[in-house]
């Protein structure tokens, strides 16, 4: 095995990979200081050219996250985070399943109209944590950490039973047309995912919440009552509107989120016109997080770029225990194999990873080809370790959540879902008559 990458060139790779996958998911060091670690080795080693292991700075989501971060601040920072949690806290609080299902019910909804994960973080971080502050937990690291976490796993891993709403569906959609001429709709999406990805799976996430990070909540009267909004108030809140208006209609005027969250990061830093100054920016945005991203990002990249993705995926997939006529055990099968592919190319790599390959895996296993592609959702939505999912990352570093709590939810999640989420995802199948 070690000939067969040293041969092709792809011996450095495969180390360097599974040293930083390794650090990451132990955390035996500081998530950001592996990112810097991954970038000096890769460069130092000439595992790949500069512009694919530093690709994570010129990506998209990497500017999302900044922008995100100088966004989520200036809410903070104006007050209206927590004019918007003051509302929320009379319905949610005095109960903690009530308030740790609404806030997963939260990022749930808003995914339905906005279509950037990074963007719902950066919405509902700052007004979660405001909305723990109002109901007595200002103290209580744990409950927080599980409230952070709800609207992390709760944006990432509920999305994927919307088509539209975050990255790894989007690459799968485009690839699946590309390669095999498929055209996935909205409604029938929906419909095949929304009921144990998102509704049971919404559920599942928020008893694995309630158990790992107890928390009582105080109660507070709907009857508080409230000051007029300031104008740096009205302010941010015009601003916001427009962003959010102009990430919703992104398929008419064509401009990407990360470069409208940027420019709305650019306004809010503004002297004069903005909400921050040069400290603020300095204190509030986690630079930690964003070289986390980068690092991630740059990783999936050199992994591609070098080949590595490809051989391990067809090595995976030549002892997967495929046969025709198992379906259930096919259909695992698959969703285990883009669950190992999560490992290494991250959830937003893995359909174009493994959507190429769907054609070969339908005619082993008999299923049908639009089977096949949807059974890698279950897969690249149920992230093993939190660095799977750069919005995971990001949720963890806006929210302050220590990488452990981070991973034993991650791998207490995965554990329900595999056990329990795949059998009925797999009967809800055979029901809608995707699995014969």
């Amino acid at each position: 095995m070690l000939d067969g990458l040293d041969s092709g060139g792809l011996l450095l790779p495969a180390l360097l990979t599974a040293v930083t996958i390794t650090l990451w998911a132990t955390a035996r060091l500081p998530e950001y200081l592996i990112a810097l670690l991954f970038f000096a080795a890769a460069m130092v080693l000439r595992v790949a050219p500069g512009e694919t292991v530093f690709s994570g700075f010129l990506s998209s989501a990497f500017w999302l996250v900044l922008s995100g971060f100088v966004l989520g601040v200036a809410i903070r920072k104006v007050g209206l985070a927590d004019r918007v949690a003051r509302l929320l806290a009379a319905r949610l609080s005095g109960s903690w399943p009530r308030l740790v299902g609404g806030v997963v019910l939260l990022t749930y909804a808003l995914a339905f109209v906005m279509p950037s994960n990074m963007g719902r973080i950066t919405l509902l971080m700052p007004i979660v944590m405001a909305l723990a502050d109002r109901v007595g937990l200002a103290d209580d690291r744990r409950s927080r950490s599980g409230l952070a976490l709800a609207v992390g796993f709760g944006t990432f891993q509920l999305s994927a039973s919307i088509l539209t709403a975050n990255v790894p569906n989007l690459v799968m959609a485009g690839a699946a047309e590309t390669a095999y001429g498929i055209h996935l709709s909205y409604l029938p999406y929906l419909a095949l995912h929304a009921p144990v990805l998102g509704l049971v799976k919404g559920v599942a996430l928020t008893a694995c919440i309630c158990l790992l990070f107890p928390g009582r909540p105080r109660a507070v009267a709907p009857s508080e009552p409230a000051t007029p909004p300031s104008a740096a108030e009205w302010r941010l809140g015009v601003l916001l509107l427009a962003t959010l208006a102009l990430w919703l209609t992104e398929a008419w005027h064509g401009i990407a989120p990360a470069w409208v969250g940027l420019a709305a990061a650019c306004l809010c830093l503004l002297p004069r016109v903005g909400f921050l100054n040069g400290e603020e920016f300095a204190t509030g945005v986690n630079v930690r997080t964003c070289l986390y991203v980068a690092g991630i990002l740059g990783l999936a990249a050199v992994v591609a770029q070098s080949g590595l993705g490809a051989m391990l995926g067809r090595a995976i997939l030549a002892v997967a225990p495929l046969d025709p006529g198992a379906s259930f055990r096919d259909f695992a099968t698959l969703t285990g194999v883009t669950a190992l592919l999560n490992f290494v190319v991250t959830a937003n790599g893995v359909p174009a990873l493994f959507t190429p390959l769907a054609g070969t895996l339908a005619d082993v296993t008999g299923l049908p080809l639009a089977t096949v592609l949807m059974a890698q959702v279950v897969g690249y939505a149920t992230p093993i370790l939190p660095y799977q999912a750069s919005p995971i990352v990001v949720a963890m570093g806006m929210g302050g959540v220590p990488a452990r709590d981070g991973i034993w939810l991650s791998v207490a999640l995965a554990t329900i879902t595999f056990l329990v989420l795949v059998p009925l995802d797999w009967a809800w199948f055979r029901l809608l008559g995707w699995i014969v």
